[in-house]
């Protein structure tokens, strides 16, 4: 018997090593230049109106399906023509669509837009003058708004009559109806106009940029270089004068909002209230430690505070975002972290609380969707875990929370209209997206929308390791979550690469599916490196202490935890202590350059793609938020600025920045250069001309990550 037994364990092992030759290793062209791995993904659901209907695009046809079931239930529209992008209105009858989209930053685009009218079938141009912005139908379907040339437009859809509603718009000077750039990339919107919800009024920004100092990148693509210039607003400098207006629909009056004489401020959101004629009005101080809930009369501009909020630190609009206006017209709910973690609370319209409605050491991540009807509240949430986001449902009173995902991981949730059902995008570590769709009320599973089965089975033929989570504790007590890649055979002369971003609530350790670093690394791994990645002090999901413990200093303690994490990689049996390089990204990028200087005795070499080198050159809203302004704390700013450290360099040091960064200028690579000569220091560098922050297009990726293996091979 014994004999027979390790017979058939021999067989086991041969089968099984078998199937292991027979896995292919993944190269850095099926992730960069062939897309193997590119998870594919259910069409868009556009939600009708009542909920138990929605719409998606097939070709030049929009559909209509039961959410019941799932099945088709008509053409909704045949437009015609194929199209990029659509939208239907609020009282859909009318459906906007997009085509020839331009990006021009991180969120802003123009585009040729059209209206195809459901009941005529009429599809006609939106404007005949000039692509446009932002394109929105007002809620009756009769009239649509427009942004074009910094000025803001309004289209009678009856007759496509065209009226310009603002004409102090002006290239680096006066914007009406979209943002200026540093609200784009830290506020998160560029779209700056909003219809009432009587179609009667737009509510609308206009940035003033005069006093905002121009940038100027070189576009190296013709015989004689070009300049782009644009407003970008440093730290310590000017910033856009900010005016809030509403015009009338029914004479064209404009009329300004009263948001105090302070000009030195923020208004990071603007929303209509219930009541068509009240605007809700988000302001900030410009060291954004005080966020104030303005409610302005639209017809006269009269305004009141009703709602205000402090921090010793700062208060970051991201965790006060959910404000939602009930359908009662006499109540609000609004999220906050005044109590440690970010929760939601129930007001009165003039301000007064009525209760906290979640409580607990764990944060909302977001507000779903709130029925009213049932007084339900749907939320998604690190309650599980902070690695993961699960949907919970909670009453107005707080008293009952239940949770309605089953699956540990990653929860990304699309509610409809009136909260009967949902469409949750779900994965984790090992499992590339399922979108499926829900009955609210229980949870239940109706329909898989998409599973990824054709990439899971593209998966068995390749040699892939799974992501490992383990926590341990820095020099000074706190427990840090990780994740680990590594090689079947590791040893104890294993190379590690760390992959780190750090930044002020971002998370690179969670518990849901990456798609396309995750597959470089399987490409490292297969070399024989270990691959880490350790959330530091900072990060996101564990509340406002661990999250704001960096204000004032930001790279400190940062870099302190990543020197702390590599030391105990270091001291793992697998692992040779003496090659352990690190990686990032921009945030990411700042911290490698500063952890390969700072921690010259633990990192044997480091990369650096699009990183700050000094935030004296960074952006007012996003810098000042955490630092301050250098006139205010100028040790913050220079004390862990990688330019103050270039003496220190012991190991081997990769600098990569694409010469059109609009963001992180290419102007840090260049003073990060010109330091490290003055210190007498070797090291490597590219750029990539005319590149953005992303540094992609054509085969750019794959050149980059060609030379980051290289660099890794050669020095690590």
């Amino acid at each position: 018997m014994k004999k027979k037994s390790n017979i058939f364990l021999l067989i086991a092992l041969i089968a099984s090593n078998a199937t292991l030759w027979a896995q292919k290793k993944i190269q850095i062209e099926d992730v960069w230049q062939n897309y193997s791995f590119y998870p594919a993904q259910s069409a868009e659901i556009n939600w009708m109106k009542d909920g138990q209907f929605y719409s998606a695009n097939n070709g030049a046809k929009i559909s209509k399906f039961t959410v019941k079931d799932g099945k088709e239930a008509g053409v909704l529209a045949d437009v015609g023509q194929e199209f990029q992008s659509y939208e239907l209105n609020a009282t859909e009858n009318k459906i906007l669509l997009q085509n020839n989209i331009q990006s021009i930053y991180r969120r802003s685009s123009k585009a040729d837009y059209s209206i195809f009218d459901i009941k005529t079938k009429k599809l006609s141009k939106l404007s005949n003058a000039g692509a446009q912005s932002y394109a929105t139908i007002s809620p009756d379907g009769q009239k649509a708004a427009f942004v074009r040339n910094n000025d803001l437009f309004v289209v009678n859809l009856s007759d496509m009559s065209e009226k310009q509603i603002t004409t102090t718009g002006k290239q680096n000077s006066i914007i009406n109806g979209s943002t200026d750039w540093v609200y784009e990339e830290e506020f998160a919107f560029a779209q700056a106009f909003a219809w009432s919800g009587d179609s009667k009024k737009i509510a609308f920004y206009t940035f003033d940029e005069t006093n905002v100092k121009e940038y100027n990148m070189q576009m190296w693509n013709k015989s004689y270089p070009t300049d782009y210039r644009f407003k970008y607003p440093k730290v310590g400098e000017d910033n856009s004068k900010i005016t809030i207006s509403v015009v009338d629909m029914t004479n064209f009056k404009i009329t300004k909002m009263d948001i105090g004489t302070e000009t030195d401020i923020y208004i990071p959101r603007i929303n209509w209230t219930k009541d068509a004629n009240t605007l809700s009005i988000r302001k900030m101080n410009r060291l954004q430690n005080k966020l104030e809930i303005l409610h302005a009369n639209a017809s006269t501009g009269a305004s009141k505070t009703i709602l205000t909020e402090e921090e010793k630190t700062y208060v970051d609009v991201e965790f006060t975002d959910d404000l939602r206006y009930l359908e009662n017209g006499k109540q609000f709910l609004h999220t906050s972290e005044k109590d440690g973690f970010k929760h939601i609370y129930l007001y009165e319209i003039s301000g007064k609380l009525i209760r906290q409605i979640t409580k607990g050491d764990f944060e909302i991540s977001k507000i779903e969707g709130v029925d009213e009807k049932n007084s339900l509240i749907y939320l998604t949430c690190t309650k599980d875990s902070p690695l993961e986001r699960q949907l919970y449902v909670t009453d107005f009173s707080g008293k009952t929370f239940k949770k309605l995902s089953t699956q540990k991981g990653t929860h990304s949730i699309n509610m409809s209209p009136d909260c009967s059902y949902y469409v949750d995008n779900f994965s984790d570590k090992d499992t590339p997206f399922i979108t499926s769709l829900h009955e609210a009320k229980t949870g239940k599973s109706i329909k898989v929308l998409e599973d990824n089965k054709v990439l899971n089975e593209k998966m068995k033929a390749f040699s892939i390791t799974k992501k490992e989570f383990f926590t341990f504790k820095n020099a000074s007590g706190t427990e840090l979550n990780g994740w680990m890649i590594k090689p079947a055979n590791a040893s104890a002369k294993s190379p590690v690469l760390m992959f780190v971003y750090g930044g002020p609530g971002s998370q690179e350790v969670d518990n849901k599916w990456d798609f396309f670093d995750f597959f470089w690394y399987q490409h490292l791994v297969s070399k024989g490196y270990v691959v880490a990645c350790v959330d530091n002090r900072g990060t996101g999901g564990r509340g406002a202490a661990f999250r704001k413990s960096t204000y004032g200093q930001l790279g400190k303690l940062e870099v302190e935890d990543q020197i702390d994490a590599a030391k105990y990689l270091g001291g793992l049996p697998f692992v040779d202590k003496d090659r352990i390089g690190i990686w990032g990204w921009s945030y990411g990028g700042y911290m490698s350059s500063l952890c390969i200087l700072k921690g010259n005795d633990v990192f044997k070499a480091a990369m650096a793609v699009a990183p700050v080198t000094t935030w004296r050159f960074y952006d007012t809203i996003y810098t000042e938020r955490y630092l301050k302004r250098p006139q205010d704390n100028a040790a913050g700013y220079d004390e862990n600025s990688p330019i103050t450290h270039v003496d220190k360099l012991k190991g081997k040091y990769l600098l990569v920045h694409g010469t059109g960064d609009d963001n992180v200028h290419f102007q840090n690579a260049v003073i990060m250069q010109d330091a490290l000569i003055k210190a007498n220091k070797q090291f490597e560098s590219f750029y990539y001309p005319n590149k953005n922050h992303g540094i992609s297009g054509g085969v750019t990726r794959l050149h980059l990550y060609k030379m980051l293996t290289n660099f890794l091979d050669k020095n690590l």
